[in-house]
């Protein structure tokens, strides 16, 4: 009841502002986004986004000085991105997208805590947001270092070891599979992927929304070498 409550404070306020304000046009050379209002408009807009990239014909969009001032007053990002820190992945320029298009979560192989979660849920909750996409990638360092600890018994320093600890059911999950040794890495970002996914699925604010169609958490894969983001349910 309590985030009822909130919620319906929250649109009164947001009415009585709206109700007050004047309309204001957006900025000259400012172009209206393309429309993102539903989940698969979304991921829609993300796949061409990457397509350009793949093809080397990104259009690095809405990121001049209009934008910024079209943007002072208020947000709306149509997709979440929760990806790794790896500095070969940066979701706004795999995916080909202005600002203000994307909300992007990163952590060491995207692995998460209750602050994050609440970070990833923020989009949807809030502000509409109507996709969320978990995206791990090749090569991991982290996934491949937590591996190679995992497997040798050994332990990380500081909080390092605390990734190497939340990897732990993605891994167990990648050896019961069977895979070779030299695949345990990849098998495991996939896990880790995959296990992401269905958390947020059912995490407790965003599981309605999945419910009623307004969002869908969906699973991804970029290849380094190559550029390319393939999804998955």
């Amino acid at each position: 009841m309590a985030v009822g409550r909130r919620s319906v404070l929250r649109t009164g306020a947001l009415a009585a502002v709206c109700l007050a304000a004047p309309a204001v046009a957006p900025p000259a050379g400012v172009a209206a986004p393309p429309e993102a209002g539903t989940p698969e408009l979304a991921l829609s807009r993300l796949k061409a986004g990457n397509d350009r990239w793949v093809a080397d014909r990104a259009t690095r969009p809405d990121v001049g000085a209009a934008r910024r001032v079209q943007l002072a007053g208020g947000q709306e990002p149509f997709a979440v991105v929760f990806s790794c820190i790896d500095s070969r992945v940066p979701p706004e320029l795999v995916f080909d997208q202005g600002l203000g298009d994307l909300m992007v979560v990163r952590t060491a192989a995207h692995t998460h805590d209750a602050l994050v979660v609440g970070s990833l849920e923020y989009g949807p909750a809030e502000l509409a947001t109507p996709l969320v996409v978990v995206l791990g990638h090749q090569n991991c360092g982290a996934v491949t270092a937590a591996v190679e600890c995992l497997r040798e018994g050994r332990r990380l320093p500081g909080h390092l070891a605390d990734i190497v600890h939340d990897l732990r059911r993605p891994y167990d999950e990648a050896r019961r599979q069977g895979v070779a040794p030299g695949q345990l890495v990849e098998a495991t970002i996939r896990a880790q992927t995959r296990q992401t996914v269905a958390a947020l699925r059912g995490d407790r604010l965003l599981s309605p929304l999945v419910a009623a169609g307004r969002l869908r958490v969906v699973g991804a894969y970029y290849r380094l070498d190559t550029g390319e983001v393939t999804f998955s349910d």
